[in-house]
């Protein structure tokens, strides 16, 4: 297990001892429901519920809205403990933050005082509504367009790839204001207007407890108070909720490395094979060796760019930071549950254990917040201009 103690961060002991409840409940209360909320593909509602009692999904909130925000350092660790025993129910906390933070940094008093004490509470869930079927990576792509009629917008377009479709309060949309510019606005779009609907969910390889799908706007009107931030200026919005939110890619996929290296370690030290536990082969201990030494490098990653997000110093680089710790913690938790589902052999590949799962929800953190080709890019790019 990793100690925070030993991290070169000054952690205070407060994060320790919050830490240590999340750690508790996830172990005790969403550890024994994780392979079942895999098998069904349905969504926690009752780990959702646990987590906001639990003032855990707060954390995506400042407290002046009845959150307990407590920074981003303390927000992934809370992400990297959960995901430890279930990728899905992480995800519940991500997408607390991805949703309601273009309204948290970019947002009027109204819109926040309107949405935030909901999500600090768990009784709403938002979405993050960018991605479209033709404009992944690409979001200048986008064809979904919204046009003003008095005092209100209307909205017109598809997207896709979202997280939290069928089951959130509201949608933090994008969309072209300005056809010659290619201009885009950020609005909320709560899921009771009418002309808003949604296609079949996606049957997904991993974080199968979190519905994924792909919202229709038909027509779909919003007053011009549901703007976030300045019209025109969506992409910025929407740049800088990700370079913040990919860090809690990078956290899960801490969590899901540090997870299947747990479970494996276990394993290992209980599987005898020619009259010794495996654990004493030299070939599976430097697995683990290196299982754990990545995993930690990663973690270091992690937790120093969430030290620079909480400092929040202009210019210092943070977003090629943010990029290289989703980068690497997404490439080691896909290395590492490789590995680790390889020390159990046969029992790895079936579904009475959990390394298969650790696999299959590890590949995701390569694609989402932010393809690993971009983050590449965008590494690159801080460097040479």
């Amino acid at each position: 297990m990793s100690d925070l103690g030993s991290s070169l961060y000054a952690i205070p002991e407060e994060f320790v001892e919050f830490r240590d409840l999340v750690r508790q409940i996830a172990q005790e209360q969403i550890k024994p429901r994780s392979s079942e909320i895999d098998a069904t593909g349905e969504y926690p509602w009752d780990i959702r519920k646990l987590l906001g009692e639990q003032d855990i999904l707060g954390l995506a909130v400042p407290e002046e809205y009845g959150g307990t925000h407590m920074g981003t350092l303390m927000l992934q660790i809370a992400v990297e403990e959960i995901a430890k025993v279930d990728a899905s129910c992480a995800l519940i906390l991500m997408i607390q933050e991805l949703g309601s933070l273009p309204i948290r940094l970019f947002g009027s008093d109204e819109l926040k005082q309107r949405f935030l004490p909901k999500i600090a509470t768990g009784e709403w869930s938002p979405a993050f509504a960018l991605s479209e079927p033709e404009a992944g990576s690409d979001p200048g792509s986008m064809k979904t367009h919204a046009v003003r009629d008095g005092d209100e917008w209307v909205i017109n377009g598809g997207k896709n790839w979202i997280t939290n479709t069928s089951i959130a309060d509201f949608y933090v949309v994008f969309a072209k204001t300005d056809l010659e510019s290619g201009r885009v606005t950020a609005f909320v779009v709560e899921k009771e207007r009418e002309g808003f609907s949604y296609g079949p969910l996606e049957h997904k390889m991993g974080i199968k407890g979190s519905p994924t799908g792909s919202p229709v706007f038909d027509d779909v009107r919003v007053p011009h108070e549901n703007v976030v931030g300045e019209v025109g200026r969506g992409m910025s919005v929407a740049l800088g909720t990700l370079e913040r939110t990919r860090l809690g890619a990078a956290a899960q996929a801490v969590g899901i490395a540090q997870g299947a290296i747990d479970y494996a370690t276990e394993y290992a030290q209980g599987r005898i094979a020619f009259g010794k536990p495996i654990s004493t082969f030299q070939g599976l201990q430097w697995k683990l060796a290196d299982a754990e030494t990545k995993t930690a490098a990663a973690r270091e990653l992690l937790y120093k760019a969430c030290a620079m997000a909480d400092r929040s110093v202009r210019g210092d680089g943070f977003g090629k930071w943010s990029s290289m710790a989703k980068l690497f913690a997404s490439d080691t938790a896909m290395d590492v549950t490789v590995d680790m589902l390889q020390i159990l052999g046969g029992y790895g590949y079936v579904k009475d254990y959990p390394m298969e799962r650790f696999m299959r929800d590890a590949k995701i953190t390569q694609i989402y917040e932010g393809a690993n080709e971009i983050q590449r890019v965008v590494i690159a790019r801080s460097m040479v201009g």
